[in-house]
């Protein structure tokens, strides 16, 4: 008797045991269901966050601040030139420039006979230039220069580009431009001589763009 009943006992702290262990496996490899429901939640509830903390594009039309000293200027023929986000080097004072890639122009604002003034120059250090007026986010007038670089990579190719240079470097300080700041150009005539508009957009916490 006293045999059998050792071998219960050991049979019965065996199979404790073995169930302490399985259970505990069981806890530390599976999540229970009501986790499960629980995170997949939370996961879903993450993805509304980011759809709808996701800002819009900007409105691609130029804020009623600026057409009204546009038409105080007795400006017309507004266009949009190009959108972009400020790229490091756009807001470095060592370069002291803004590009505006070709493939990133959203519709032509030279004439031919611009076009083909600029195209004369030979480099970013021996070409022409035109002086522009520039409206600033600030509203402020200054006057800038336009030119058409042809920036040559290493394998061999040129990509080509226009550029806001001379006052720049004053332009990003006044305005306080900042690096992945998404702003827009805008072009513009009076008397039929070429004007830009810089317009800086912004997103608000709601995910409205605004104008600066």
């Amino acid at each position: 008797m006293d045999v059998v009943d050792g071998e219960m006992k050991i049979e019965k702290e065996y199979d404790q045991g073995f169930r302490v262990e399985h259970e505990g496996d069981d806890h530390q490899g599976r999540l229970p269901e009501s986790s499960k429901i629980k995170k997949k939640k939370q996961k879903m509830a993450t993805r509304c966050d980011q759809r709808y903390t996701t800002p819009p594009p900007p409105p691609l039309d130029l804020p009623i601040k600026f057409k009204k000293r546009i038409r105080a200027f007795g400006g017309s023929d507004i266009a949009l030139v190009i959108q972009k986000c400020l790229f490091k080097t756009d807001v470095s004072s060592g370069h002291n420039r803004l590009s505006i890639p070709l493939n990133q122009i959203r519709q032509t604002f030279l004439t031919p006979q611009e076009t083909e003034f600029l195209n004369s120059g030979n480099n970013e250090k021996k070409c022409l230039e035109m002086k522009v007026m520039l409206i600033e986010p600030s509203l402020r007038r200054d006057t800038i220069s336009l030119r058409k670089w042809e920036m040559k990579k290493a394998s061999g190719s040129a990509t080509s580009m226009y550029v806001l240079v001379g006052k720049w470097n004053s332009v990003a300080w006044r305005n306080a431009l900042r690096e992945d700041e998404t702003v827009q150009l805008w072009s513009f005539r009076i008397n039929s001589k070429l004007c830009l508009a810089l317009v800086k957009r912004r997103a608000k916490s709601n995910g409205y763009f605004i104008e600066f």
